[in-house]
């Protein structure tokens, strides 16, 4: 008789008709490392000897203590235990199931019945009904709000698994004992949401007996029970504010829960005569899985493992025919009710999955043909109906040394296989070169047709080895394919002549010139001096555009600052005479000087009818400053000089022009060097009005009077004579901005500078952000997909004042083919569709913050409206192509959003090939230029599709995968990090990695 010491943990353990398995139960009890424990077994109303061996094995150890009660099922047994148990600690243990000797060892240090209650898991083993041990299957790590996250869509944990405090259990009240399934999952989220603390035991410490009967295979049960769980799950979440969802927030909602639930139940059953539909019209809402392809299915192949008992992956293959039409029906279920070419995608996951476990098997499931070659036999192999899509394992004595996933056209003949291996495995070493007549005579006629290239290498000088081990290589290559046979019906010749036909229906690529980009000036001749340089900056009139209402706000405001009854007056840097008109109405004579003469010549033609004005040539810091002054204006000149001791200089200069209690006015930008911590522009020049004005105010006989301060420029009011408390007029400055002028400011606090950023910094993965609409409005369904104005605003003036500058689809490209760190903060701004109010607002925005953009036209809907959007309201206008020419010649990049809006993954080979081609060839016959780009539309695409578009011309496609892109990206799926509108503007600096950061 075992003798029972106060236990440390309680094992709850529910047993029904559990004779055949319990003794071997409480036996792995009996074994622990660790003796201080208690078993309660509740006997629920069973009908078999389960009665009877409890109480023989509780008479020999006092460590169990039995009991019964009528059947009530397993949640209310496991209740009825927990209030006879004595331990702190529990664990709840079904009477089929076992532990590992250490697991009390293992768990006990672990859990704690404290403040939060800290509960112990670990992972498990499931035994097959033939007593095989299956692959250990390891829980989720669940810290923080990952174990709210995971339990409010699945039962992360097995039950026995699980050590937890009883005093939580209690305040939980126990068990819910209306479920007849998942119950511990209940129990777990509603712990989880309690606050309680999850830690991982990293061992396998329990083992789950499967069994045909058991409840837990009871799928209008299990189904059932889980939409009451997870519609628990999304009212604690609500109850938390713990309410978003999505796949690239990781929350799931309670829909896709559901289905998960039904995915798995079905896959698990496995049973042809089950009546999906039926167990499918159980669920309150069939959910949209666009998104959640690779999740279900990775969930599906669990069900599909568990349900029949195979261990691997490719253990599936063994039985193919026994859930293939089943798995079909359940896939084409979830199409009905998602986003086109949702079940290709399902399926192509499935299939790659299953593949990767096993590259030394082929099968086929639905669109998907997986096959694996031996080099050494290669052979004719067979297109499977109604595959249209590849995946091929290429091995070499045994060993696996390249695959290729892409779309499929024919049959595979030997010289298709070898095409593939040479070309997209790049795995050409491992065929063995036949040493026969035909394969010499066509290197040799190959090698013949190369001459030039030969002769090149034998005439240059330079990287000889390199070029003509690549030339080697391509005669290889093509006089290998070129003596293997190859027939009409074959992949490659089947793929010619499609592309043939559909190339000869095109326009002609270019029917426009190319454009010129803005930035595509012509070099100006070196310069030589001062003059030269300012003459040259005067060879177009009015170079800053003074006539501009923020300029002309400017002068109206140092207008302003001058006192009445000044008689004599001059005017350093008077440029071309716009300000000189309007200071001779308001002094007694000027005398208005300029560096250029170019700039003198137009300011005496513009104030030729001033009879009080005098012009003339001056180079003020070189030269003296005329003196007797009654008043000098110097504006928008004095950060040209090259340091502050040519500053300080000039200072004085003019000090000592200004006659006893004359008057010195000078405006001055706001530079964002000089000024670090305030709005300013981005110039170069060593300082801003801040210096400026220090070194002004340091002079002995100047006081400062009167400011006007403005966001981006201060104008400042110097007397020579004492003064009383200078007056500080803080005022606007004129808008709108000139897009030359606002593109050089950045806007709020201290931030980086690009130019920093590029010298310090240098990164390996890219954000790519993308939009869609620019609006205030539109329905309110598809208020994620519209960023209003004035937001778009705060954010590129956020993306500038960190220190990002933009590239290009193009760009971005040839930056991720060169596998070299990136320098600086690049970013880049995509806009999907081509809507109307890119040219309305965003292109606006875009160039007074210095950004451009790439924008994915629909092609055959330009100039119309958004109609795939008309469930949701009136569709939103496109823009026409002549918006998109003017916008190309400013600028603007633009990519194919396909031609019809339609996700990729919904065409077939041939139709996604041809509307691909459509589409590119109308961009590039409208806008005069090559186009590289696609982003596709929905973000649709699986295993086809990047080949289909690297046919059609494309070097670089885009889709709505959340992530920053990164070399190890495939160039045609790229991923892109939505900007929602329905998020708060705080979001986006959390978006771009910087938590917390000013946006405004």
């Amino acid at each position: 008789m075992v003798i029972a010491a106060t236990p440390d943990i309680s094992f709850l353990i529910p047993a029904y008709n559990a004779a055949d398995t319990l003794a071997e139960c409480l036996a792995s009890l009996q074994q622990q490392s660790r003796s201080n424990w208690q078993a309660v077994v509740v006997d629920d109303g069973s009908t078999d000897r389960t009665w009877e061996v409890l109480e023989g094995i509780a008479k020999t150890d006092s460590r169990i203590l039995p009991a019964r009660q009528p059947n009530a099922g397993a949640a209310a047994a496991r209740n009825h235990a927990a209030r006879l148990a004595a331990a702190p600690l529990l664990c709840m243990l079904d009477a089929d199931d076992w532990l590992d000797p250490t697991f009390i060892e293992s768990m006990l240090p672990v859990a704690e019945d404290a403040s939060p209650a800290v509960i112990a898991y670990c992972a498990f083993r499931r035994v097959a009904p033939d007593g095989r041990l299956m692959q250990v299957e390891q829980p989720p790590i669940l810290t923080g709000d990952v174990a709210k996250r995971e339990f409010s869509s699945f039962c992360a944990l097995a039950i026995h698994t699980v050590v937890f405090p009883r005093s939580l259990f209690e305040l939980l009240g126990g068990m819910d004992e209306t479920l007849q399934t998942c119950e511990d999952w209940d129990l777990w989220l509603r712990m989880a949401f309690a606050g309680a603390e999850f830690r991982r035991v990293d061992q396998c410490l329990a083992f789950y007996r499967m069994k045909a009967d058991s409840l837990s295979g009871d799928p209008i049960k299990m189904v059932r029970d889980a939409i009451r769980v997870t519609t628990k799950a999304q009212a604690l979440q609500m109850q938390q504010g713990l309410s978003a969802e999505g796949p690239e927030t990781g929350w799931i909602t309670p829909p896709v829960s559901q289905l998960r639930m039904l995915a798995w139940v079905i896959a698990a059953k496995c049973d042809p005569t089950l009546d999906i539909a039926a167990l499918a019209a159980l669920l309150p809402e069939m959910p949209d899985a666009a998104g959640y392809e690779n999740f279900l299915a990775g969930v599906i192949l669990h069900g599909l493992q568990t349900g029949l008992s195979t261990d691997r992956a490719d253990d599936l293959i063994d039985v193919l025919d026994k859930w293939r039409p089943t798995v079909l029906l359940l896939i084409q279920l979830i199409q009905k009710h998602s986003l086109p070419g949702t079940a290709r995608k399902i399926i192509d996951a499935a299939s790659w999955h299953i593949s990767a476990a096993n590259p030394l098997r082929s099968f086929t499931l639905g669109n998907v043909q997986v096959v694996s070659v031996a080099l050494e036999t290669l052979s004719r192999i067979p297109k499977a109906e109604p595959a249209d899509t590849l995946i091929m394992h290429a091995l070499s004595g045994g060993q696996h040394v390249g695959s290729f996933v892409g779309p499929f056209w024919g049959d595979l003949s030997i010289r298709a296989q070898i095409r593939l291996i040479m070309h997209e495995m790049q795995a050409e070493e491992h065929l063995q070169m036949p040493p026969t007549l035909v394969y010499i005579s066509s290197w040799t006629r190959e090698a013949l047709r190369g001459y030039r290239a030969f002769g090149g290498l034998i005439i240059r000088n330079g990287q000889r080895r390199g070029r003509l081990e690549r030339i080697l290589v391509r005669i290889g290559r093509k006089a290998l394919l070129a003596c293997v046979p190859s027939d009409k019906q074959d992949n490659d010749a089947r793929l010619s002549d499609m592309l043939q036909n559909l190339q000869g229906g095109l326009a002609p690529r270019f029917r426009n010139p190319t454009r010129l980009r803005p930035d595509e000036k012509k070099g100006a001749a070196p310069v030589q001096s001062e003059e030269e340089y300012w003459e040259h900056i005067f060879e177009r009139p009015d170079p800053w555009n003074y006539v501009s209402v923020y300029e002309q706000v400017k002068y109206a405001q140092t207008l302003s600052l001058i006192p009445e009854g000044i008689e004599k007056a001059l005017e350093l840097a008077c440029a071309e005479g716009i300000f000189t008109e309007k200071l001779a109405r308001k002094v007694g004579r000027v005398t208005a000087t300029d560096i250029s003469q170019r700039a003198i010549d137009r300011a005496v033609e513009r104030c030729r009818d001033h009879r009080n004005v005098e012009l003339r040539v001056l180079d003020f810091v070189k030269s003296d400053v005329p003196p007797e002054q009654d008043l000098i204006v110097c504006s928008e000149v004095l950060y040209y000089m090259k340091d502050e001791e040519m500053l300080g200089a000039v200072c004085q200069k003019m000090a000592a022009a200004v006659k006893p209690n004359g008057y010195l006015i000078t405006a001055h930008a706001h530079i964002r060097r000089d000024e670090p911590n305030r709005t300013g522009f981005d110039w170069d020049n060593p300082f801003g009005v801040g210096t400026i004005k220090q070194l002004l105010a340091a002079q002995p006989e100047l006081s400062l009077e009167e400011t006007i301060d403005t966001e981006l420029y201060a104008i400042h009011r110097f007397r020579k004579g004492p003064v009383a408390d200078p007056v500080l007029r803080v005022e606007r400055h004129g808008t709108p901005l000139d897009a030359d002028v606002a593109n050089h400011i950045i806007w709020g606090p201290a931030g980086t500078e690009r130019g920093a950023a590029w010298t310090t910094e240098v990164t390996t993965s890219v954000p790519i952000l993308m939009y869609h609409r620019i609006a205030e409005e539109g329905p309110a369904a598809l208020q994620r997909f519209r960023t209003p104005p004035e937001i778009f605003r705060k954010q590129l003036q956020f993306l500038r004042r960190q220190g990002f500058y933009t590239v290009t689809a193009q760009t971005l490209a040839g930056l991720l083919r060169s596998g070299k760190p990136i320098q600086g903060r690049p970013v880049m701004l995509t806009f999907d569709d081509a809507y109307s109010d890119f040219l309305e607002d965003a292109f606006p925005i875009l160039a007074e913050n210095d950004f451009s953009a790439d924008v994915f036209v629909v092609t055959d809907k330009v100039g119309g409206r958004s109609d795939w959007d008309s469930a949701y309201g009136e569709p939103a206008p496109l823009m026409a192509w002549s918006h998109i020419q003017e916008l190309h010649q400013k600028g603007i990049s633009f990519g194919s959003h396909l031609a019809s809006h339609t996700p990729a993954s919904a065409m077939d080979n041939e139709a996604l090939l041809a509307e691909a081609m459509r589409s590119r060839n109308a961009l590039q016959s409208r806008l005069g230029s090559s186009v590289e780009s696609i982003a596709l539309p929905y973000g649709s695409t699986d295993f086809r599709v990047p080949g289909i578009l690297a046919l059609a011309g494309y070097g670089i496609g885009f889709t709505t995968r959340p992530a920053k892109a990164a070399f190890s990206d495939n160039l045609f799926g790229l991923p892109r990090l939505e900007v929602r509108g329905d998020r708060p503007l705080e979001a986006f600096p959390e978006l771009m990695g910087l938590p917390g950061a000013y946006i405004g």
